[in-house]
């Protein structure tokens, strides 16, 4: 029996119906549709919000309990760049000439 029969499909789907009955089902594609959703949202803040702001990383680079630390930043400290009055693009800069360097 492999996966692409439409037999063991039918088997699969008819016990989930049995497991959790059919007002859950429903339910429980709402939820997941709701959190790929916030995952999405999410995804897309993260990845257009550090590319548009021009701020220096010396605020990162200081040990905050609940801040958060940019992972160029922290790979760049990794590596041993100085990080202090950078800004995320130049810091990422100086990382990929610093990784470039030494795969060559």
């Amino acid at each position: 029996m492999a996966l692409d029969d439409p037999i063991v499909w039918v088997l699969i789907l008819g016990v989930i119906v049995f497991m959790f009955g059919s007002s859950k089902i429903p339910q429980f594609a709402r939820s997941l549709g709701q959190a790929r959703k916030e995952f999405e949202s999410g995804w897309k803040e993260g990845i257009v919000a550090p590319a548009t702001a021009t701020t220096t990383v010396a605020a990162t680079v200081a040990p905050a309990p609940a801040a958060h630390v940019d992972p160029i930043v922290l790979a760049a400290e990794n590596e041993g760049i100085d990080t202090r009055g950078k800004s995320r693009e130049q810091v990422a800069e100086e990382l990929s000439r610093k990784l470039n360097h030494v795969a060559s």
